[in-house]
């Protein structure tokens, strides 16, 4: 059976990042939760990461991530490259089902199982099922609200659950402000 899960957004801008997740998780047809976390805060509160796929493999990848962030200085793209280096040579790692957002205050980041970090030149990442229409939602936004990114990511988030079957329940949301 597959487990279907999440819509993870993330948003850079001015120096502030945000992150918001759905809570809904999925078993086949079955919903299992409603407010599960999918945002997790690294490197001392200055790295979001959210996921999107198979829960155990997310949060391996995640703790990779961790590390690659304590070894790199919290250099979110060089830590970002070198997980996806080593995803993509493990075996082990290779059968993980799972993708990464992460977002600091300069850059946002899709982190996949292929070897692929995606950065987004508009800021705006996103991963899981609902994530076409959770961009669409955060772009158009963007353009035409003056909301902060923390409800921007909030929002976009909702207006994915009104469309997305495999994103639902509580909105979760975290954000790193400038210093």
């Amino acid at each position: 059976m597959d487990f279907r899960s999440t819509t993870v957004l993330g948003i850079v801008r001015n120096g502030t990042a945000a992150m918001a997740a759905d809570g809904q998780v999925t078993l086949g047809e079955t919903i299992l939760k409603m407010s599960a976390k999918k945002i997790r805060k690294l490197c001392g509160g200055s790295v979001l990461v959210g996921f999107s796929g198979a829960g155990a493999d997310a949060f391996a990848l995640v703790e990779r991530l961790e590390e690659k962030l304590e070894a790199f200085r919290g250099n979110l793209p060089r830590a970002s490259v070198e997980l996806a280096r080593e995803w993509r040579a493990d075996k082990y790692l290779r059968e993980l089902n799972a993708m990464l957002a992460a977002v600091d205050r300069s850059h946002a980041l899709i982190i996949g199982g292929s070897g692929e970090v995606v950065e987004a030149p508009d800021g705006i990442v996103s991963v899981g099922s609902g994530s076409p229409y959770a961009i669409a939602a955060a772009r158009a936004l963007d353009r035409h609200t003056r909301m902060g990114p923390l409800k921007l990511a909030a929002e976009s988030i909702r207006i994915a659950c009104d469309i997305c079957i495999y994103t639902g329940g509580e909105v979760q949301s975290e954000e790193i402000c400038s210093k």
